[in-house]
């Protein structure tokens, strides 16, 4: 290839396509080498904007409209005729999204000059780059600098082997022909959770095996408690401590052996999703000379500012320690492009959010009460219901909480968790306090507006120091 790029990115998620924006902002001749291929032609966006992050969120919201057209419109005075399903329909419009917004990020690359390379991508000793585009010729690239972006894989287990067909993985699940009537998914993590939530609204009687013997344990237990409560009562059946043994695929069937307190137990299904996790995608990625550590784990090794072993060369995302989040990555493909820049930058992992995208929703940030406790602090909690709060009300949207885990010595924040509507809005709310280092004090004293879902949020502030307004509480001495 004739023309020399300072940076070169490996991966088109939204880790890698912002770090190119970003570096081509800062006057740096880019490339972003990606090789997904959607529906036959290249596509830009990795897992997130083309068989995940987005295409699942489209289901949720369609699904979500199709479950309260025929459940909650009533309650509003509203009476509608026979409600109908069109799957064709429904998955023909997520299948838009996802071309609008990864054409979109074409553009953008487009639109800041930087060259999409559609192939492969490998690291040489050297820091040079192999790049081996879908029609043509191998290409050896010598930029200044290189960003290894290129994602995470669902991760497969022997019992249950994907076929794509009757055992599917998350990208299988996005795309059923029909609404199976017996759905069974294996991981009760967020992926299974919102594709579950999905199919369970369309029509499914869906039942989750989740094999470890509590609930979301990575979530605040009170929090873990409700959800769990919530989605029992809307109708997903979740199986603690239930661990699948084997799968026997019978046509259009699947039998699955699972067992769950001691006992051996069998169910049938028309599908099923596994969905027990991601990770890290570098087949090919790296030459054995390329001089990159790798972790015990397989992740990329790198310090705090996503640096790898090899000068001039990063590593971001789902390749590299931390949680698979997208918003994680795209922060951390800023940082990186940011510190080859000489800036600064720096990622704040205490702040990163986690959602579970389901309805309502569920959302948390920073410390839980367990992790604070353990970790020493002397914690004050307080948490306050939407079931009392005038917007919730007036729009039916009851369920849950937000509850704030704070600092007695200090007053200082430390964790902020949501499940209720919109809960992935508001919980952004607890990441800016917790990024300024705010105590419950400042939210104590700051005006919300009336009536909204965000005065849960000043009620769950007040009611740390026992002092929420909406409910009778013990003043804290």
């Amino acid at each position: 290839m004739s023309q020399q790029f300072d940076l070169v990115v490996i991966g088109g998620g939204p880790g890698g396509y912002e770090a190119a924006i970003r570096a081509a902002q800062l006057g740096y001749k880019v490339a972003c080498i990606e090789k997904r291929l959607l529906n036959g032609k290249p596509s830009m966006g990795g897992t997130c904007l083309n068989v995940g992050c987005i295409p699942s969120k489209a289901l949720l919201d369609s699904s979500h409209k199709y479950e309260a057209t025929q459940h909650e419109l009533e309650d509003h005075g509203i009476t509608t005729g026979e409600v109908t399903l069109d799957l064709q329909k429904l998955l023909a419009r997520k299948d838009k999204v996802v071309q609008q917004l990864t054409g979109g990020v074409a553009q953008l690359l487009k639109g800041n000059n930087i060259e999409w390379l559609q192939g492969t991508g490998k690291l040489l000793a050297g820091k040079q780059v192999e790049f081996v585009p879908h029609e043509g010729e191998k290409q050896i690239l010598a930029p200044k600098y290189v960003i290894l972006a290129s994602g995470s894989v669902p991760v497969n287990i022997p019992v249950a082997p994907v076929d794509q067909d009757v055992i599917v993985d998350s990208t299988g699940a996005l795309s059923f022909n029909e609404v199976p009537k017996r759905l069974g998914v294996i991981g009760a993590g967020v992926i299974g959770l919102e594709l579950g939530s999905v199919w369970r609204r369309l029509g499914s009687e869906v039942v989750v095996f989740e094999a470890l013997d509590s609930f979301l344990p990575m979530a605040d237990k009170a929090l873990s408690k409700e959800f769990h409560k919530i989605l029992k009562k809307q109708g997903l059946e979740i199986r603690i401590g239930a661990k699948v043994a084997a799968t026997e695929v019978n046509g259009q069937e699947v039998t699955v052996k699972y067992t769950q307190d001691g006992e051996e137990k069998t169910q049938v299904f028309d599908k099923l999703i596994v969905c027990v996790g991601r990770k890290a995608y570098a087949e090919g990625l790296l030459a054995e000379d390329a001089g990159i550590k790798l972790t015990e784990r397989g992740l990329v090794e790198v310090n705090d500012q996503c640096a790898t072993s090899v000068e001039g060369v990063y590593a971001i995302g789902d390749l590299v320690r931390g949680p698979m989040l997208a918003h994680k990555a795209m922060e951390e493909g800023v940082m990186a492009v940011e510190r080859i820049h000489g800036h600064a930058a720096q990622v704040n992992y205490d702040t990163i959010i986690s959602v579970i995208y389901t309805h309502p929703e569920a959302a948390w940030v920073g410390l839980t009460e367990e992790a604070a406790k353990e970790q020493g602090f002397d914690v004050k909690a307080g948490q306050f219901p939407f079931a009392v709060n005038g917007r919730a009300l007036a729009a039916g949207e009851t369920a849950g909480f937000v509850k704030f885990v704070a600092d007695n010595k200090t007053d200082r924040l430390l964790g902020m968790h949501v499940v209720g509507p919109s809960a992935s809005d508001i919980v952004h709310q607890g990441m800016i306090a917790l990024e300024f280092v705010s105590s419950v004090e400042d939210l104590q004293l700051m005006t919300f507006g009336h009536p909204t879902f965000s005065e849960v949020v000043h009620e769950a502030a007040l009611s740390v120091d026992g002092r929420a307004i909406h409910a009778v509480q013990r003043k804290r001495k």
